[in-house]
């Protein structure tokens, strides 16, 4: 049997562990982000700021398809890492073949209705009539690289909890890097426009998509078996529950970027800014955000194989570990990014539209406001993460969906009517700090709970 081999994650320093998992994770993550950003650079460059709304307003059916597979790919890695520690391997196996199929009918699912319902979304995501059928036109195509970057992201957590996450990486970067050469061919040699940046994201996630389909036959821990094709409820089920954290923090950001293009919208219009320029500055603000977010994002998910299947075979210690030095690395991280969005707003800005004051002055600001909280913007990301991975996902869920449900879209609707859009922007640092302290709080009573029953010391 596979899992006769001894699992590294039970016995390998939790130091070097960590590096292994979250460097190519985040490196995969970040890959993926820049899809995104390759196109509004070149889309800046050849469209203008309308070009760069019109893709911003698209962008929140990118962060839906993230959602869906995070829901299948993090709740399968999960229970397959529980299950491994526990020595269940039919378990792990079923769990990896009704995520698979799931996987495969979430993707077909959001391109029929995305099609289906184009405009009425893109209104819903905050398009202005002047960027509305540029919007539409690079939707349509997107679209249809959405199962393919779905299999890619679900992937990465499956295939991380086999305890291979670099080939993830490789994937991804090349794809990306296909995506790099086609764009400025698509866009400028063949003068397709904003329709040639979508057609060359969609090629690179066809490629890497196939990559992740062709580990199939590759896992060491545990084996794709077709008789575990068949969906079994109880599976299901447990796939869902340890997912739910990921797809509620995926959904909760798709609402923010659907709330705050409309307060972008609406309030721009009424400065001397306009209606586009706050749209396409918000929009570039959160590529590199996103950006950001992919280390954090890496650093959580690289501790969930690690806390999973040490928690399941009750090597609490090495848990606990883990998420001290995952904390500690947050903190360092949080505060390396603050500085970037702090003095490295007008460098940021103008890697995408040159030439326009009005557009620089507004994406300074914005980058300062928004970001001002960022300093304590990591722990929270690595909290949720560990309260996953040992199978709680109502703590990670409180712990994901605080910022942006509970603090920053309802602080940024009622700042906004007060403020404008500084009070739509100011909303995101008061959230930060408050998530911050709710997950400090959650955190530091857990473990209290595990001292109390004498796992830890």
């Amino acid at each position: 049997m596979a899992e006769a081999k001894q699992n590294i994650l039970g016995t390998e320093s939790i130091g070097r562990l960590l590096l292994k998992f979250s460097i190519p994770t985040t490196l995969t993550l970040m890959v993926n982000f820049l899809y995104n950003i390759v196109d509004q650079v070149f889309i800046g460059r050849a469209a203008g700021i309308q070009g760069v709304a019109a893709t911003n307003v698209a962008f929140p059916i990118t962060i839906v398809a993230a959602a869906l597979a995070l829901l299948i790919g993090d709740g399968c890695g999960a229970n397959i890492s529980l299950h491994l520690g526990r020595k269940e391997q039919e378990e792990a196996e079923r769990t990896f073949g009704n995520a698979f199929v799931l996987l495969i009918g979430a993707g077909l699912l959001l391109v029929l209705i995305g099609q289906c319902f184009l405009r009425p979304m893109l209104v819903l995501f905050g398009a202005s009539p002047t960027v509305l059928e540029a919007a539409a036109v690079y939707m349509r195509v997107i679209l249809l690289g959405q199962p393919f970057a779905m299999c890619n992201m679900a992937f990465t957590a499956i295939i991380r909890a086999d305890g291979n996450p670099r080939y993830m990486m490789r994937s991804m970067m090349i794809g990306a890097g296909l995506n790099l050469v086609l764009d400025p061919v698509f866009i400028f040699g063949l003068q397709m426009g904003i329709l040639g940046a979508a057609a060359a994201t969609v090629i690179g996630q066809m490629v890497s998509g196939m990559m992740a389909l062709a580990y199939l036959p590759r896992f060491q821990h545990f084996r794709f078996r077709k008789k575990h094709l068949r969906l079994n409820g109880a599976t299901v089920r447990r796939i869902g529950f340890l997912g739910l954290p990921s797809l509620c923090m995926q959904t909760a950001t798709a609402a923010t970027q659907i709330v705050m293009n409309n307060l972008m919208r609406n309030y721009g219009a009424l400065t001397v800014y306009g209606s586009d320029i706050p749209l396409s500055c918000y929009g570039i603000m959160m590529k590199i955000y996103q950006m950001a977010h992919a280390m954090f994002v890496g650093l959580a998910s690289g501790t969930q194989p690690i806390n999973g299947y040490n928690f399941g075979a009750k090597q609490y210690e090495r848990v606990k570990q883990t998420c001290h030095i995952a904390v500690k690395a947050s903190l360092v991280i949080s505060v390396v990014w603050f500085c970037i969005f702090r003095f490295g707003g007008s460098f940021l800005a103008a890697l995408f539209v040159k030439n326009v004051p009005r557009y620089q002055e507004f994406a300074v600001h914005c980058f300062r406001l928004y970001m001002l909280g960022f300093f304590v913007y990591g722990l929270p990301q690595v909290t949720g993460a560990f309260f996953q991975a040992v199978g709680k996902p109502v703590k990670s869920l409180m712990v994901t969906l605080s910022r942006q449900v509970l603090f920053l879209i309802p602080l940024a609707v009622v700042l906004s009517a007060r403020f404008g859009l500084d009070g739509a922007l100011a909303a995101a640092p008061v959230a930060d700090i408050l998530t911050f302290l709710l997950a400090s709080g959650l955190l530091w009573w857990e473990l209290g709970d595990w001292r109390k029953k004498g796992w830890i010391v």
